[in-house]
């Protein structure tokens, strides 16, 4: 294996992470109802789910759209950060 062979199995790990990561938080956004979000004090759900959503289409795009990606990525790592939690928090018992 050559350094090339061993760069590109990288960028192919560190791409599917990326992406799991952002159609996990897509999918989560879709299950909790519109209320809580307002309840947990945090953007309304259409937001959300929209910007999640275009984080997930844009990882299917074939142009590299690097600080695009990165910072849709960003946001959904912050709806797992501070979004999930506040409404998770709102159905525990």
């Amino acid at each position: 294996m050559n350094v090339f062979e061993a760069e590109s199995i990288v960028r192919l790990v560190i791409y599917l992470a990326c992406l799991t990561v952002s159609i996990f938080a897509f999918v989560n956004s879709l299950l909790y109802k519109p209320e809580a979000y307002e309840a947990a004090g945090k953007l309304n759900k259409p937001t959300w789910c929209t910007i999640l959503g275009i984080g997930v289409v844009l990882f299917f795009v074939p142009v590299p759209l690097l600080l695009i990606n990165f910072i849709l990525l960003i946001a959904a790592l912050v709806y797992l950060a501070d979004v999930r939690p506040a409404l998770a928090s709102l159905y525990r018992r």
